[in-house]
C-alpha cells in the first residue's frame, strides 16, 4: 500500500509541474509552489526528486521515452512506406493533440536543461526523427516519393506537424479525425504524391 501511495504521490508531483511549467515557465515555479499545488511539505517531493531540474528532465524525458514507444507501436504492423509515413503523420498529430503541455515543455524549456538532460533529449529526440527520415529514405529509393533532401524533408515535416499544438482548439472547425487527416494530405503532397490544385499528379492512396 506504501508503495501505491509513493506511486501516486511522485505521478501528482509529476502532473502538477508540468502544469506549472507550462503556465508559468520553469524558471517561474519554484518547488514550493509544486509541493502547494500537490497538497504536500516541500520537503516531500525530495522522496521522488532530487531537484527541479530533475524533475524537468524527468517529464522531458519521460515524455519522448512515451512518444517513442507509442509511435512504435502504431507503425508495427505497417510495412508499405507509404502507409508508414500515413501512419506515422496521424500518430504524431493525434499524440500532439492530446498532449499539448507536454509537447510545450519539450520544446519550449529545451533551453532550461543542463548539459547532460540536453544530450539525453537530443538522443531521443534523433530517434524518433530517425523512424520519419528512414520511412521517407525508403520511399525514395523505390521512387515513391520526390525528395531532394530527406534531412531536411523529415525535419520540415516534423516541424509542419508540431505546428497544430499552436491552433488547434477541441470544439473548432476542424475536428480530431479531420485535422489528422488534412496533414496526411499535406505531408503526401509534401513528397510529391499528391499535386497542388491544377496539377498533373493525383493521389490514389486511400486513408
Amino acid at each position: 500500500m506504501l508503495k501505491t501511495k509513493r506511486s501516486d504521490t511522485r505521478n501528482d508531483v509529476r502532473r502538477e509541474a508540468l502544469r506549472l511549467f507550462s503556465e508559468n515557465g520553469y524558471a517561474a515555479v519554484s518547488m514550493r509552489d509544486i509541493a502547494e499545488a500537490v497538497g504536500i511539505r516541500q520537503g516531500g517531493i525530495y522522496n521522488h526528486f532530487a531537484s527541479k531540474q530533475d524533475l524537468l528532465a524527468d517529464l522531458m524525458t519521460g515524455h519522448m521515452e512515451t512518444l517513442i514507444e507509442a509511435l512504435n507501436e502504431a507503425l508495427s504492423d505497417v510495412a508499405n512506406p507509404v502507409a508508414r509515413l500515413q501512419a506515422f503523420v496521424r500518430f504524431h498529430v493525434g499524440y500532439h493533440i492530446d498532449k499539448p503541455d507536454d509537447v510545450f515543455i519539450a520544446y519550449m524549456e529545451l533551453r532550461s536543461l543542463e548539459p547532460d538532460h540536453r544530450e539525453r533529449l537530443h538522443t531521443l529526440r534523433d530517434r524518433y526523427e530517425g523512424v520519419l527520415r528512414d520511412i521517407l529514405t525508403e520511399g525514395a529509393v523505390h521512387g515513391l516519393f520526390r525528395i531532394p533532401d530527406v534531412a531536411v524533408q523529415t525535419r520540415a515535416i516534423i516541424a509542419m506537424m508540431t505546428g497544430v499544438t499552436v491552433w488547434y482548439r477541441e470544439g473548432g472547425r476542424l475536428g480530431r479525425r479531420d485535422t489528422m487527416e488534412s496533414y496526411v494530405q499535406m505531408t503526401m503532397q509534401s513528397v510529391g504524391l499528391i499535386e497542388p490544385a491544377g496539377g498533373e499528379r493525383q493521389c490514389s492512396i486511400k486513408p
